[in-house]
């Protein structure tokens, strides 16, 4: 598997990133290790976390995905060294849902940034963290504060890098701006949700991207699922994500009509004639159309069950610039741009 630098560091990581959030809820231990054994032998070398997981965030759960992965690394074949580890400091509570960790008080203040650290070498079994990111932005701490906070971090050498998550252009172009004002580390990557079916990173997010050298590390490449075809024409597979949230009151019935409707359906079933002309699995094609953005430095892709990753993991591919094109023409004609 081919590797990719993460912004202007010298790190540089798999270009498949396996993410954690199913591992304690939809997956338990045991199968989770079987997911992490794996990627590791296909040559995933990256592997994501965050404080909160798993998913949906349940103060009981929370945390899960850390422990496993720590307990992970006690028998993993693969050193420390050897592997990327990142995680996330949550944001404050608000929209959706209440942060699931310090009784759902949190911001991106020094306080809880060292608290969440702290909580998170413990799981790991690690005494650094390669990349620590800001899961979500806290509009009510400045910049500064959150930043500053990640710096004594850096120089205790509990944190290699630091990188933001679900951040705007404005939000990430004002953190680039404070740290070289300040001398302070800057976010080298932003992991947003990007794919086929959520393309809104390329308005204004990409170019900030190129222009600083700041990584993007998709998440959801394949839709939440949905860009594999198992829910089309009108399927609810048993135990899949949506198929449960649809059920799980108000906020997982707009999670769900936010990934499935008449719109994101007709764009798989394109895409899905498209990856069979190239004889591939759609799953396969979704992950490998993120890989082919000259902003994107490693993927991000999750299972409930180890056999799911058979097709994420051929994702490597490259495709035609002719399917690129045609791509491209299916999103002007079904335009959903996914919040």
């Amino acid at each position: 598997m081919k590797q990719r630098r993460l912004g202007n560091t010298g790190l540089k990581v798999s270009e498949i990133c396996l993410g954690t959030m199913t591992f304690g809820s939809f997956a338990d231990e045991a199968e989770s290790f079987k997911i992490l054994d794996k990627a590791i032998e296909h040559g995933v070398d990256f592997l994501d976390v965050a404080e909160i997981y798993p998913v949906p965030p349940k103060p009981e759960w929370a945390g899960r995905s850390e422990e496993i992965v720590g307990k992970w690394l006690k028998r993993s074949s693969k050193s420390r060294q050897e592997l990327v580890i990142a995680t996330k400091v949550a944001g404050p509570s608000g929209g959706w849902f209440v942060t699931p960790v310090r009784g759902g008080r949190t911001s991106l203040d020094a306080h809880h940034i060292e608290r969440a650290v702290e909580g998170s070498l413990r799981r790991l079994g690690t005494d650094y963290i390669d990349l620590y990111q800001t899961h979500w932005p806290d509009p009510d701490v400045a910049i500064d504060v959150t930043l500053e906070a990640l710096d004594r971090l850096v120089r205790a050498g509990k944190v290699r890098h630091i990188g933001a998550s679900n951040e705007s252009a404005y939000g990430l172009t004002k953190a680039l701006g404070v740290s070289e004002h300040l001398g302070l580390p800057r976010y080298e990557t932003i992991q947003n949700n990007f794919s086929l079916l959520n393309r809104r990173f390329e308005d204004e997010l990409a170019n900030v991207c190129r222009r600083e050298k700041v990584s993007l590390l998709p998440y959801s490449p394949i839709g939440g699922g949905v860009l594999s075809g198992k829910y089309q024409a009108g399927a609810w597979p048993e135990g899949a994500r949506f198929s449960r949230y649809r059920n799980d009151g108000k906020r997982g019935a707009t999670m769900t009509a936010r990934f499935l409707n008449d719109k994101t359906r007709a764009t798989t079933d394109r895409i899905m004639e498209l990856a069979a002309g190239l004889q591939m699995s759609p799953a396969t094609f979704a992950t490998a159309w993120t890989l082919s953005q000259d902003f994107v430095a490693s993927t991000i892709i999750g299972a409930t069950r180890e056999s799911q990753l058979d097709d994420t993991l051929k994702g490597t591919v490259s495709l035609p610039f002719d399917v690129l094109v045609k791509v491209d023409e299916i999103s002007r004609e079904i335009q959903y741009p996914m919040g």
